[in-house]
């Protein structure tokens, strides 16, 4: 299955095991975020009456919403909301109302959470920014959104971050109570077992209809097509023109969909750490185990080379044969940890995943395999799966990430789930990923019988006539593999390709002074990169 992409964190200190085990430690990964509770049933509004905004006095005006010329009446009130943001610490925040149905404006409408950093000078308009998932939380990523941007286009622009639909303090997909998300999220399965398959397809199925008593109509419309028609209605409403935007790993997907739907009104798109738009789900899948794979191996030689406490041993494939035996019996033997809880396959996998977002945190990941390998202990290992998983010390979780990822994917498209051609992937999977391959298979069962119908995309993808379109790459991204960027770029006709010759996923805000001026460039001035730009 595809895991989720988001931006990443440069972590500010490396911290002891120590520190770990006692929980005192964070892992500065911005993966998952939010702010909704997961048992909180979605209220949606029904009613033609023009939406209103229910905050109060605004901090800095708008220039005034821009109804787009020759729109369906039905859009008009909804275009037409006079925003006003609130104080909310050193932010602002506002909340506005979208169609539930963008093809049926009658049918009701959605809330959308917003927050920005105001300018710090005269500004030239808004950039919108979304971190990745899908399902992260723009709003929750805003602060470090913001130290990723330079101050001259902080300076200029007010930085705009947005929980798209379903997800966070928008109104959000909510699916399962907090134990049995922790136990959804722990559980293992042998793929090889006909029993195990069919108990995995009756547990995805079951988890669907959960999502759909708890989050009602709006499940069927959390599609990324209909979220990117809400960052045009956002564009109108902070009153932009065109819509200049910052968007990382998913992100990317969602301002391409956006390009795709309105090429007209592209302003400065920057698409950081692409999703190849054109990929099946099978596709995706195998490159995106490919790119852990490439991934674990660079960690696997710099960990060799350069850690005192390195538990790998001999070379690089002996190390990487070390990890998945790791992986591979805690299937059968889950690791004790400080906590009373075990640390399953699941989530030594998503433990070791988490960390390979970023170079900066592979010492953490030696800190982890050095308890788990060395002295049987999951408690570091568990640490890092529950960062990826946003759940917290006491058993909650921060978000509502995971539903809206599963939300969000299943509706954007399905995969084959006939049993021989999933065994036929998952073994080619795993011949191209032999140490974390087997997570990655079989994820076509997860949406295979979800209670609403996958969205039909009715818009160009290259989107022609769109101002240029810059795409940026990083060429060992776990994540959002170097390969996605390439083909973005390609499919976009007005793109050009910027690569960073790098570790880890995503570039601008974390890599070198090279890819900071191209983009600086860009939104500050207009200035297009060199199509093929090396950094």
């Amino acid at each position: 299955m595809l895991i989720r992409r988001s931006s990443s964190v440069s972590l500010s200190r490396r911290p002891g095991r120590g520190a770990a085990r006692a929980s005192a430690v964070g892992l500065a990964l911005v993966l998952l975020a939010g702010c909704s509770g997961d048992d909180t049933p979605v209220v949606t509004r029904t009613g033609t009456d023009a939406p209103t905004s229910d905050t109060t006095e605004p901090g800095t005006p708008n220039p005034g919403p821009l109804v787009p010329d020759g729109i369906d009446e039905a859009l008009v009130p909804f275009y037409s909301q006079q925003i006003a943001w609130q104080a909310c610490g050193d932010r602002e925040c506002a909340t506005v109302e979208a169609p539930l149905d963008w093809a049926d404006a009658g049918a009701g409408s959605t809330r959308l959470a917003l927050e920005r950093a105001v300018a710090e000078g005269e500004a030239q308009g808004s950039l919108l920014i979304n971190p990745g998932g899908p399902g992260s939380s723009g709003i929750d990523f805003l602060d470090y959104g913001v130290s990723l941007i330079s101050p001259e286009v902080r300076e200029q622009f007010h930085v705009v971050g947005f929980d798209p639909r379903g997800v966070a303090a928008s109104d959000g997909v909510a699916c399962l109570d907090d134990a049995a998300k922790d136990a959804a999220l722990s559980k293992d399965y042998d793929y090889s077992s006909p029993e195990d398959l069919a108990e995995l397809e009756a547990d995805a199925t079951a988890y669907g209809e959960a999502c759909l008593e708890k989050t009602g109509e709006l499940l069927g419309h959390v599609d990324t097509q209909s979220a990117a028609k809400d960052m045009d209605l956002i564009r109108a409403l902070v009153g932009d023109e065109k819509l200049n935007y910052l968007g990382y790993s998913y992100g990317t997907q969602l301002g391409a969909a956006y390009a795709g739907q309105f090429p007209d009104r592209v302003g400065r798109l920057v698409l950081d750490g692409a999703v190849d738009i054109t990929l099946d789900a099978d596709e995706s899948s195998l490159q995106q185990a490919q790119g852990f794979e490439r991934a674990l191996r660079a960690y696997v030689t710099d960990c060799q080379a350069n850690e005192e406490n390195c538990p790998l041993t001999g070379s690089v494939d002996d190390g990487l044969a070390q990890i998945k035996a790791l992986v591979d019996a805690a299937y059968e033997n889950p690791l004790p940890t400080d906590s009373g809880r075990e640390l399953t396959q699941t989530l030594a996998f998503y433990g070791i995943a988490v960390t390979l977002y970023n170079d900066s945190s592979w010492p953490m990941l030696t800190d982890a395999l050095a308890g788990a390998i060395g002295e049987g202990d999951g408690t570091y290992l568990l640490y890092l799966a529950d960062v990826y998983n946003d759940r917290q010390a006491d058993g909650t979780f921060a978000s509502n990430s995971s539903e809206a990822f599963r939300a969000i994917g299943c509706l954007d498209g399905r995969g084959n789930s006939d049993p021989a051609h999933m065994a036929a992937e998952a073994e080619k999977i795993r011949e191209a990923a032999p140490t974390l391959g087997e997570s990655f298979g079989y994820g076509a069962l997860l949406c295979k019988n979800w209670p609403v119908p996958a969205a039909e995309v009715t818009y160009d993808i290259s989107a022609p006539g769109a101002a240029p379109i810059v795409v940026i790459g990083t060429t060992n991204d776990p994540a959002t593999p170097y390969e996605w960027s390439q083909a973005l770029a390609k499919t976009l006709e007005s793109a050009v390709l910027v690569t960073w010759e790098g570790e880890g996923h995503t570039a601008y805000g974390r890599s070198n002074e090279c890819i900071t001026v191209a983009v600086d460039q860009y939104l500050l001035e207009g200035t297009v990169p060199q199509d093929g730009l090396q950094c």
